[in-house]
């Protein structure tokens, strides 16, 4: 089948290299020269394990394309929307390139002779949108579904091709739905065989599912790190704690690890726009609790603040810090809303230099000008001399640290686990002051 994805960012790299992978003949469009350039020679243009293979073998193939051209999907059966939604000034969600990405595909719609052509959207929009696009893409002839992602960063291409659910929004008339879904059906078909399961609702609902899970998933993670905060004022153990309560199969254990909070550029942002769209719809109390978990999110930096100028006291303005992390979580090069990176620039203005190490995307940070931080090529050169570590993020580089190694390497031995990640009592055995996150 033919598809074409507009919008070759994060979510539409992937889903275009992933629906190539399934065999499709796929045109990817995205008005940014640099991106399209590298994304036809078969290179990711962001940091995503498996990705790159995954381009260049289509690419190769002949399978994928990718172009500035709007007009390159005249022709092509399922057309997937791709682009982002960031927060607006006002909190809301920015519709801005969704509304553009629109406009531009409808002088190209209406070609398909090849079977019902559908406008398959997979952003995160605000609930209402889909029914107010349905009005501009019907009159061309195409239908419109919705078809929200749940991808993982760093788990990306694995949750395209073997995802926990599909999600169909359909049109309202029945003979339109039946359509659309039997398209979509024969686009997924292997996902679908092999036991995938699919859920078909309207418009709002499959709107509502993919915004709802991610305020349901930062709420978990908000809910944990609040208990961190009673777990230290009551010199109780937050890791044992989840544990515990994450065995009732009501609850369940993931996203119960505490640290220093949620980032990327998908909850912060998300949880902001469903308070502004409850709002518009007149049901804000209902959502006003999301305000209370981005102000515990907040608060976990706030805390490791507090804790470095306890550990270092008079000498914090002559310290070195270490923070060992840029991206918002292991195995990403994203560093949108990042925690360790809040704590980098924050902690320029209270230490006398800041070091930041990052596998993935440090050769970025280090590409940035005007930076308040030093970048360091190895975790080993950032440690050189530092007087306190902070993990910012998870990377399996990090917790297989030999902490004797690093002792060796550190002028001052306080460390703070902000992932609660490595082995506490190795790094104290090897003469580190510890501290996690709700945990010592």
């Amino acid at each position: 089948m033919r598809l074409s994805v507009i919008g070759c960012g994060y979510l539409g790299a992937v889903h275009a290299a992933s629906m190539a992978e399934l065999g499709h003949d796929v045109v990817g469009v995205d008005v940014d020269a640099h991106k399209v350039n590298l994304l036809s020679n078969g290179r990711a243009p962001f940091f995503e394990p498996e990705l790159e293979g995954l381009l260049a073998r289509n690419v190769e193939a002949g399978r994928l394309t990718f172009t500035q051209d709007f007009s390159a999907i005249e022709g092509a059966q399922v057309h997937f929307i791709g682009v982002g939604t960031p927060q607006s000034e006002s909190g809301a969600a920015d519709m801005t390139y969704v509304d553009a990405a629109v406009t531009a595909m409808l002088p190209h719609l209406g070609h398909c002779t090849s079977g019902p052509e559908v406008v398959a959207g997979k952003s995160t929009v605000p609930v209402g949108t889909a029914a107010r696009l349905s009005q501009l893409i019907e009159p061309t002839g195409a239908l419109l579904l919705w078809n929200p992602e749940f991808l993982r960063e760093g788990f990306a291409v694995q949750d395209t091709l073997r995802p926990d659910r599909m999600v169909y929004g359909l049109p309202e008339n029945p003979d339109a739905a039946g359509r659309a879904q039997e398209t979509m059906d024969a686009v997924y078909a292997q996902i679908l065989t092999a036991g995938t399961p699919r859920l078909v609702m309207d418009y709002a609902t499959a709107e509502l599912v993919k915004i709802s899970a991610n305020a349901f998933l930062a709420t978990k993670i908000s809910f944990i790190n609040a208990m961190s905060q009673v777990c230290d004022a009551a010199g109780a153990n937050v890791t044992a704690l989840a544990e515990a309560i994450g065995m009732d199969d009501r609850i369940g254990r993931r996203f119960l690890r505490a640290g220093i909070g949620f980032g990327g550029g998908c909850l912060p942002k998300d949880i902001r726009a469903f308070q502004a769209r409850a709002g518009e719809l007149g049901v804000g109390d209902a959502l006003a609790f999301l305000a209370e978990v981005d102000r515990v999110n907040d608060t976990m930096r706030a805390g490791v603040i507090r804790t470095v100028a306890e550990l270092l006291g008079e000498h914090t303005s002559a310290a070195t810090v270490t923070v060992l992390g840029a991206a918002f979580k292991p195995d990403s090069d994203d560093m949108r809303n990042s925690p360790a990176l809040d704590l980098a620039v924050e902690l320029s203005g209270m230490v006398e230099r800041v070091v930041v190490h990052d596998p993935a995307a440090g050769p970025i940070l280090a590409q940035r000008t005007n930076r308040p931080y030093e970048v360091a090529a190895s975790a080993q050169s950032a440690l050189e001399g530092t007087d306190l570590v902070i993990i910012g993020t998870e990377w399996r580089e990090y917790q297989d640290l030999d902490p004797a190694q690093a002792a060796g390497l550190a002028r001052n031995r306080y460390v703070i686990d902000g992932r609660n990640c490595l082995d506490a009592q190795a790094w104290k055995a090897a003469g580190w002051s510890y501290r996690g996150i709700g945990r010592r």
